[in-house]
C-alpha cells in the first residue's frame, strides 16, 4: 500500500567526479610504488638501513611541523597584537604538508615532503593552488560552496565600499534573561 504522491525510480545516476573515480587507484599505486621501493632499498643496503631511514623521516618531519606550528603560531600572535591580520605567503602550510610527507613511511613521500621544504618550490606551488582557487571561484555555480565564497567576496558595481557605523547596546539597557521571557514553569 502506498500513500501520497508516486515515487520515480532511481534511473539517473549522478556521475563521479574524475577525483573520486581515480583517487582510490592511485592511492593503491602510490602504496604499491612505495613498497616496492623500499624493498629495493632494503635488498641492496639492507633492513636496519631502510628503517632507520624511515625513523629519521619521522623525526625530521615532526621537528619541521612543530616549528611551522610555533612560527605561524607567533605571526598570529603579533598580528593580532598590532591589530592586523597575519602575513601572506609565510608557507607555514606547506611546511607542515612537507612534514607530514616526511612523517609518511616511503621514499617518495619523502622526496616531495623534502622539496616541498624548499621556499621556490613553495613559492610555486602556493601560485599554482591561488590560481587553481580563483579559477574555480569564478566558475562557481549558483547554490555550491564557491558561490558562498563569491557572494562574500561582493563589492558594489561601482566598486565603492559602504560605510557603516556599528552601534553596541549596554548591557543596562537590554532586559534581563528572566524579563525578556515568560518563566517555563508556574
Amino acid at each position: 500500500m502506498t500513500t501520497g504522491a508516486p515515487t520515480t525510480p532511481y534511473t539517473d545516476r549522478p556521475r563521479r567526479s574524475r577525483l573520486r573515480r581515480y583517487l582510490p587507484l592511485g592511492l593503491a599505486g602510490w602504496l604499491v610504488l612505495e613498497i616496492w621501493l623500499l624493498t629495493l632499498v632494503a635488498g641492496a643496503a639492507g633492513g636496519m638501513t631502510v628503517f632507520l631511514l624511515l625513523v629519521a623521516g619521522v623525526v625530521a618531519g615532526s621537528v619541521v611541523i612543530k616549528r611551522a606550528g610555533r612560527r605561524a603560531f607567533q605571526n598570529l600572535n603579533e598580528a593580532l597584537q598590532q591589530g592586523g591580520s597575519p602575513k601572506r605567503g609565510e608557507g607555514n602550510g606547506l611546511t607542515m604538508l612537507g612534514g607530514l610527507l616526511l612523517i609518511i613511511p616511503g621514499m617518495i613521500s619523502d622526496l616531495l615532503g623534502l622539496l616541498l621544504l624548499l621556499p621556490p618550490v613553495q613559492k610555486a606551488v602556493s601560485r599554482l593552488a591561488e590560481n587553481t582557487f580563483q579559477k574555480r571561484l569564478r566558475a562557481a555555480v549558483p547554490g555550491s560552496l564557491g558561490d558562498a565564497f563569491q557572494q562574500a567576496r561582493m563589492h558594489r558595481p561601482d566598486g565603492k565600499v559602504v560605510q557603516g557605523e556599528v552601534i553596541r547596546e549596554d548591557r543596562a539597557d537590554r532586559p534581563g534573561p528572566d524579563e525578556r521571557r515568560p518563566p517555563l514553569t508556574r
